[in-house]
């Protein structure tokens, strides 16, 4: 018997605004699965819409093997119910439809009517019990439901044919048990066909919890934990920032961290998708979940718990998978009124079959009254949605793509134009200093020197590079005060009584500083190169300028390739140095440049093609990029990014690879499309179930829907929706 479920859903007992204090409360252990904001502490109905709970991913637990259904306590229950119904229901069909077998057509007629009652009335009321306490609850909170339609026709069935039974005077002559077929037959068929639907569709939808599964998986239980030269098994659950533990071959890494020594190939493919191992060095950072290869080495933990690269992406999962997509208010707009529609066409169904139907009238009218209200079970139609939503989302988790809500996953295949920042998006973020370039009479040490002592301030990419290049040349670096960073300019800082900047030539010719002619001739061929130069002022006069060359990805021009190929349209829109933008977007035919822009110019770009009704996707990995990315239709943020852009992003490419860009587009497509054919399918299934429950043929054939074929129908429709959602789990 299923519990009540102690619920906090905005339609029943509480507000959608929440109180700062709830909201920080732990997620509830179960949820429902196609009703937002309904949540229990224990298994049971949703009070909703009826459905099984599930278990919420988002809260935490030891055992990750029931994530996305209601454990196996529940697919246990539905067994015992489902086998002992069965048991119970085959006398009663054998007594109805087998008079003409030996033994039973022997059977008096009303000995065999009270046989059927006898056991058709546990299968009803005991084992069916749970499918009508929903039906009774649907009834109070007038919040109708299937198994409103499901106990109306089983309820049916079973008193009219009590009544014709006990008292058939009350009845025309020819609608008593003497003269027609009983129903209790119907009635205890429907409700195993029922059962067995619940257990087939809550197998089914355990398999849409599979890609969160498949990741919580991948973290080990306990790890080797090296202290005092011993080596201590230990839980990973207690691991702590700073611990040293001993990685062995074919093991799986279990927090993030970094290689204190020895070395590896690590299989990196659950956050890649790339099958060839990637070698790990000393101060290489290695990833929780990630495969050890034939090395061994020691780690430093850096990231535990929560905190890991893993458990962030299973969070992100679950909390996309509970989020709704705006296609969801559809189907909620059409389950408002599905139900009290279809009791209204049961209802005329039964007038006219008693009024104007071939005799017996009543029992016709009874019957194909039964038959509209256990076809049009509304759950295909609102499990349409959510299942093709929730296994698109662990798919794309699967392939290192993290999307942050059913909503952005919709959006997705809406983009026209796809924006692309430069550095750290199309190459690979690790810019190097590339040539050092002092005006007459200065040296290139000096120069270095006093641009590695400014940038030492910054955390951008080029200033990593001039800082490398200064250590790497043992110059040491000089204290800097008044450190400040020029929006869309440069930074700049004092090193004693000296201002020093270093930053872009377009700024500071704005500003009145030149380059001479030779400086500039060889900056702007560098600059076409593909190499970005800054230029190094001291005290407002200009001292030379530094190259740094940053490598386009490898896997870049395939991507770009990818996208071209699905219809978008390429931007990029960078900070960078026009002719260094334009050589790199000629490498990789990227169809517009825009150059030598600010943040704010970046954001302004973004809303200027939105007004222009286009749908635009930006992809970056810096905080200057953050602002764009929050104001597109969907930010993509690089994984190997800062966590300002992340925050900011609506999707994140874990390992900073555009390949995997193409693939959430193409997910997203495939999703819209699974959810269309989903909604299609219930909508067909429903238009043409009922008219044909109601005998709409019967004028023309002769034919007439059995309530017991009406109920198949019912759960078949339902378990085609959500095998439909399944096929995205083998999405490329």
């Amino acid at each position: 018997m299923q519990p009540n479920a102690s619920n906090s859903c905005p339609h029943c007992s509480s507000s959608e605004e929440k109180p700062a204090a709830v909201a920080n409360l732990p997620p509830s252990p179960y949820i429902c699965p196609m009703c937002e904001g309904v949540r229990s502490d224990k298994p049971g109905a949703c009070p909703q819409c009826g459905m099984a709970l599930e278990k919420n991913p988002l809260t935490k637990r030891s055992e990750p093997e029931c994530c996305g259904d209601g454990g196996d306590e529940e697919v246990r229950d539905l067994w015992w119910r489902v086998g002992w119904s069965a048991a119970m229901t085959l006398p009663v069909v054998l007594l109805s439809m087998g008079m003409d077998l030996p033994v039973i057509r022997d059977i008096p007629h009303d000995a065999s009517g009270w046989m059927q009652f006898v056991w058709s009335t546990p299968v009803v009321f005991w084992v069916g019990w749970p499918l009508l306490v929903r039906f009774g609850r649907s009834l109070l909170t007038l919040r109708f439901n299937m198994f409103t339609l499901i106990g109306l026709g089983v309820l049916a069935a079973w008193l009219y044919s009590l009544g014709a039974l006990v008292s058939p005077g009350w009845l025309p002559h020819e609608a008593t048990h003497g003269g027609m077929t009983l129903y209790f037959e119907s009635a205890a068929v429907i409700t195993v066909l029922v059962l067995i639907g619940q257990l087939l569709e809550l197998r089914a939808r355990s398999a849409t919890g599979s890609a969160i599964r498949a990741l919580m998986n991948l973290a080990p239980k306990t790890a080797l934990l090296v202290r005092d030269g011993q080596e201590i098994e230990t839980a990973v659950d207690d691991i702590q920032i700073g611990d040293v533990l001993r990685i062995k071959p074919g093991a799986r890494i279990p927090v993030d961290g970094m290689v204190m020594e020895g070395s590896s190939a690590v299989d990196e493919s659950m956050l890649t998708g790339e099958s060839m191992p990637q070698t790990k060095e000393t101060n290489a950072a290695v990833t929780g979940g990630t495969v050890n290869g034939t090395g061994t080495f020691l780690m430093r933990a850096e990231r535990v718990g929560a905190n890991t690269l893993l458990s962030q992406i299973v969070e992100m999962t679950a909390k996309a998978q509970a989020s709704r997509a705006p296609v969801q208010r559809l189907t909620d707009r059409v389950s408002a009124w599905f139900v009290p529609a279809v009791v209204l066409i049961a209802v005329l169904t039964f007038l006219l079959w008693w009024q104007f139907g071939p005799q017996p009238s009543f029992a016709f009218a009874v019957v194909n009254a039964v038959a509209v209200l256990i076809i049009a079970c509304p759950c295909a139609l609102g499990l349409a949605t959510p299942m093709a939503v929730t296994v698109g989302l662990g798919r794309g988790a699967q392939l290192g793509v993290l999307i942050k809500n059913a909503e952005t996953l919709e959006r997705l295949q809406q983009i026209d134009i796809l924006m692309l920042d430069k550095t750290g998006t199309l190459t690979e973020g690790r810019p190097t200093v590339f040539e050092i370039f002092p005006l007459p009479g200065l040296s290139a040490r000096d120069l270095l020197a006093h641009a590695a002592a400014v940038e030492s301030a910054s955390e951008h990419p080029l200033a990593t590079a001039i800082v490398n290049a200064a250590k790497e040349r043992g110059i040491p670096l000089a204290t800097v005060t008044g450190f400040q960073a020029v929006v869309g300019g440069g930074v700049l800082g004092n090193i004693g009584e000296s201002k020093v900047f270093v930053g872009q030539a377009a700024f500071l010719n704005k500003n009145g500083v030149f380059l001479d002619a030779e400086c500039q001739a060889r900056s702007l061929q560098l600059q076409a190169e593909g190499c970005t130069v800054v230029i190094v002022v001291l005290d407002e006069k200009p001292l030379g300028f530094i190259a740094i060359k940053d490598k386009i990805k490898e896997t870049t021009p395939k991507a770009i390739e990818s996208l071209h190929a699905l219809g978008l349209k390429l931007q990029m829109i960078t900070g960078d140095a026009l002719t260094t933008a334009q050589r790199v977007a000629k490498d990789l035919g990227i169809d517009e440049v825009t150059a030598e822009v600010s943040p704010k110019e970046k954001l302004l770009h973004v809303y200027q093609a939105r007004g222009k009704d286009k749908h635009v996707a930006f992809a970056g990995d810096g905080i200057n990029d953050a602002p764009a990315l929050a104001a597109a239709d969907v930010g993509i943020a690089m994984g190997t990014g800062t966590e300002v852009a992340i925050q900011s992003a609506a999707v994140t490419l874990v390992k900073g690879d555009l390949r995997a860009l193409h693939q959430a587009f193409a997910l997203s497509r495939a999703t819209v499309q699974i959810i269309r054919q989903n909604l299609w399918f219930a909508f067909l299934y429903n238009g043409l179930g009922i008219p044909l429950a109601a005998g709409i043929l019967y004028p023309f054939t002769g034919w007439l829907l059995n309530p017991m074929i009406a109920s198949v129908a019912m759960s078949l429709s339902s378990l085609s929706v959500i095998l439909n959602s399944l096929r995205l789990r083998w999405f490329k």
